[in-house]
């Protein structure tokens, strides 16, 4: 019955869309003496009806005026089925729209032409970015940037990340915490990855340390890294790192007597999972972000098991190992060790491809680089990680996202987050 176009561009802190639809007057009559009453009243407001008078035109042109305005909405969160949009003539006699319900302060413009019995319509809708949002959790902070502020201001985060085959995830972390605002951000590398990883991050520090085998960090760097994790707010291990048996100890160790907080994912996860002894030893400065498959090894369930009740399985996880437990996936639950326990509102697909988890560890680590406790900031961190996920899925839809493609959108989400007062 219809087609339609749209495209959406962020102006001074505003979405503007258009959008595009036609329909076949013909196919909008048809419908009418199928339906009557009964199809009116499901597509048209009291007035429109009224104002049309059962001509098909007007009827056909309302029709694509609302599906186009429709269209525009799609993606911000923000639903209007087609009986709460009204299309009925200004002052001047052209068409003005109506939004009936909370429009978080959009504005709408259509315009409607005929044309060989085809009605068209295009609807311009903008609204302030920040009303595109989903609703924030209560624990989500950004952290404030004082306007006299200097890099050492914003903390600086040690990463401990990648191996042979897996510098990818080294990348994304440390970038990721930089993205984030923390104000230094030192990778820490095998010996011989770090020619790759210095001529890739160039915003991070990237720091060679000794390997049992290459591209393998392993215990003997044990002593050198604790001494990196002394003088920064945060650590970062995990991401990539490798299964070599010397790496799992090392990560081990660290989880149990780094003196800062820490960030767990990915290789740190699984070490600690085939490490029992370190269960309960962690503290509440510890963050560990496990997707349901890691959450299993950790709890000793299956992953069916933990998917069956997720805010229990992590709250269970958390008073169990002692630390806060943010379990990934739709929906992600954040539980810390004293009971509290937040569920992020997002669900996006698109999130769901290699290396995005990399970049979450990396944001909640560069949130808790500038102050922010290590809870808040996994709250904070998983809805800025899915809300720049859920903005790019906006624009190209729900496949083909790119864990570098949320590295720049990170900064944007927290700009709107900050200007909206969080």
């Amino acid at each position: 019955m219809a087609r339609s176009a749209g495209r959406e561009a962020l102006h001074n802190d505003a979405v503007q869309r258009i959008g595009v639809d036609a329909v076949s007057v013909d196919r909008i009559a048809l419908a009418v003496r199928r339906s009557g009453t009964g199809f009116l009243a499901k597509v048209y407001t009291a007035s429109e009806i009224a104002y049309c008078a059962g001509n098909d035109e007007r009827l056909a042109g309302r029709w694509a005026a609302k599906e186009a305005v429709i269209k525009c909405f799609d993606g911000t969160g923000i639903c209007f089925p087609r009986r709460r949009i009204e299309v009925l003539p200004g002052p001047n006699g052209a068409p003005r729209t109506r939004l009936l319900g909370d429009s978080r302060g959009a504005q709408v413009e259509v315009s409607i032409t005929h044309h060989s019995r085809l009605a068209v319509a295009t609807a311009h809708l903008e609204i302030a970015d920040a009303a595109t949002m989903l609703p924030a959790p209560d624990a989500v902070v950004i952290p404030h940037r004082p306007k006299d502020a200097h890099k050492g201001t914003f903390g600086t985060a040690v990463v401990l990340a990648g191996s042979m085959g897996l510098t990818g995830a080294a990348y994304l972390s440390s970038t990721a915490a930089a993205r984030t605002g923390a104000g230094l951000v030192r990778l820490l590398v095998a010996s011989s990855i770090y020619p790759i990883l210095a001529a890739k991050c160039t915003e991070v520090m990237a720091t060679p340390v000794a390997e049992v085998a290459p591209g393998a960090v392993g215990h003997a760097a044990y002593d050198s890294v604790l001494r990196q994790l002394e003088t920064a707010e945060v650590g970062i291990v995990g991401p990539g790192l490798g299964r070599d048996r010397s790496t799992w100890r090392l990560a081990v160790d660290l989880a149990v007597h780094a003196p800062c907080p820490l960030v767990i994912d990915a290789d740190g996860l699984n070490a600690l999972s085939d490490s029992p002894r370190s269960r309960g030893k962690l503290g509440p400065t510890r963050v560990l972000t496990p997707h349901p498959g890691e959450m299993a090894r950790l709890m000793g369930r299956t992953a069916e098991q933990i998917n069956a009740d997720r805010p229990a399985a992590a709250r269970r996880a958390a008073r169990e190992w002692g630390a806060v437990i943010v379990l990934k996936g739709a929906r992600t639950v954040v539980a810390h060790p004293d009971g509290r326990v937040s569920e992020d509102p997002h669900e996006v697909p698109a999130l769901a491809t290699g290396g995005t988890g990399d970049v979450l560890s990396g944001i909640i680590g560069g949130l808790i680089a500038q102050g922010s406790d290590p809870y808040s900031a996994a709250v904070t961190g998983v809805y800025v990680h899915a809300a720049a996920g859920r903005r790019i899925s906006a624009r190209i839809g729900d496949s083909g996202l790119l864990a570098g493609d949320l590295l720049t959108e990170i900064p944007l989400v927290m700009n709107v987050l900050r200007i909206g007062g969080l």
